[in-house]
């Protein structure tokens, strides 16, 4: 059928498991100098903008706290009466 993979087919190219994305690396350490070429800028613009809406000037916080910051991925706890066992992985490899 067009369209479908083989069955028991072996990985060929790609990453392997746990490699950093490249783009993803070089877009935050390219995020990272413009905050810190302009951490003074960065200070001021924010002030000025909590000065008109300091809802949006802490929502652009939190935005710009991912780039320093990443988050983690959600966990979900269950199991009743069972001992819960709980495994944590960082988003990024740089954790």
């Amino acid at each position: 059928m067009a369209g479908q993979f083989e069955k028991k087919r072996v990985k060929s190219g790609g990453r392997v498991a746990g490699t950093p994305n490249r783009v993803t690396s070089e877009f935050r350490e390219t995020v990272q100098k413009l905050l810190d070429d302009n951490r003074e800028n960065v200070s001021l613009w924010l002030t000025e903008v909590a000065s008109d809406d300091p809802a949006r000037a802490l929502d652009l916080i939190a935005k710009l706290a991912e780039f320093a910051a990443p988050k983690l991925l959600r966990t979900e706890v269950s199991g009743g009466r069972v001992p819960i066992q709980v495994a944590l992985s960082p988003t990024d490899a740089k954790l």
